[in-house]
């Protein structure tokens, strides 16, 4: 299970004026602000020609593509805690700010849904059990405050457990994480990618 939300993309204008200071190709941008739907709001459209030569780029490497790290992109994932021991393999140029496991895992009661059981059988036992006995632990380490019970949640809470994060990230990280794992064997990875596809002008990520 994976949630993706609040998805923010900028940057693209300072990424496509760097990208043309190499051969002082300014005049031959065509990206330009118009006004959105909200007539308040001006919106940055990236030109034809713009996106060709980026695409050029790209196709010619990494060295030649680095404006793909200036185009950031801020989003929130919920996810579970397996997924993102994977994901942390991409904390280059990338900030995450999760929820806190460590202060928060007590602060409420747990439930099936705070796991990923996606691929488990309906009403698993299994899972019933480990969220009965983690409630036990916690309804004693509210009562006692003996840290002893909080560290029996700390060391048997399952990697299924679902985490929450803010992560910024950028093109060039999007575009590694893409061609790396679009076809993973974890169902959080195809989806993960198809949210990469949805993003604005994704064929820079994804050609």
């Amino acid at each position: 299970m994976i949630k993706i939300e609040n998805a923010a993309v900028s940057g693209w204008e300072a990424a496509i004026r760097g990208m043309r200071n190499p051969m002082n190709s300014w005049s031959g941008s065509d990206s330009m602000y118009r006004a959105s739907k909200n007539a308040f709001i001006l919106e940055f459209v990236v030109g034809g020609q713009d996106l060709d030569l980026m695409k050029q780029l790209v196709k010619a490497g990494s060295d030649h593509s680095k404006f793909m790290r200036m185009i950031n992109v801020t989003v929130d994932v919920t996810a579970p805690m397996y997924w993102w021991k994977e994901a942390d393999t991409y904390k280059v140029g990338t900030v995450r700010n999760s929820c806190s496991t460590m202060h928060k895992v007590h602060a409420k009661e747990f439930e099936a849904d705070d796991f990923s059981h996606d691929h488990l059988p309906e009403n698993n036992t299994v899972l019933g059990y480990i969220v009965s006995v983690l409630n036990i632990y916690r309804k004693n380490y509210l009562e006692t405050r003996d840290k002893a019970w909080w560290w029996q949640m700390i060391q048997l809470l399952p990697s299924s457990y679902n985490q929450r994060a803010t992560l910024q990230l950028n093109y060039a990280v999007l575009r590694n994480i893409y061609h790396a794992r679009k076809n993973h064997k974890l169902d959080e990875w195809h989806d993960f990618c198809h949210w990469i596809e949805s993003l604005p002008n994704s064929e820079l990520i994804t050609l």
